[in-house]
C-alpha cells in the first residue's frame, strides 16, 4: 500500500464532511448571497459619484458594463462583490486601483 499524503487524508476527510452533510448528519456553516438589483447599482454608483464619468474614472468600470448592469444585464457575481465594495468602502477600492495602476 502506498504512503498516504497529509493532501490525500484532508481530501478524505473533507469528503466525509460533505457527505455527512448530505445525509443531514452536521449542519456546515453556510452564506447566501442575495443577487444584486439593477435599481442597488444606481443608488450605489449615484451614492459615490457624481455621474457615470465619474464612476467609471474612479473605479475603472467601462460605463457601457455600469448601464447593463443598472439595466438589469449581466449582473453576475463579480458584479455584487465589486458593487458591495464600492458602497461599503469605495476608498479602498479607489486605493487598489492607484497602486495596481502604478505597477504597469
Amino acid at each position: 500500500m502506498a504512503k498516504r499524503t497529509q493532501i490525500g487524508l484532508e481530501v478524505e476527510a473533507a469528503l466525509k464532511e460533505a457527505l455527512a452533510h448530505r445525509r443531514g448528519e452536521i449542519a456546515l456553516p453556510m452564506r447566501e448571497v442575495a443577487p444584486i438589483s439593477k435599481e442597488r447599482v444606481r443608488e450605489i454608483r449615484k451614492a459615490v459619484s457624481t455621474n457615470l464619468d465619474d464612476f467609471e474614472r474612479r473605479f475603472c468600470l467601462p460605463r457601457r458594463t455600469v448601464e447593463a448592469w443598472e439595466q438589469g444585464r449581466n449582473l453576475n457575481h463579480a458584479a455584487l462583490v465589486l458593487m458591495t465594495v464600492i458602497d461599503r468602502e469605495p476608498e479602498a477600492v479607489e486605493r487598489a486601483l492607484t497602486k495596481m495602476r502604478a505597477l504597469t
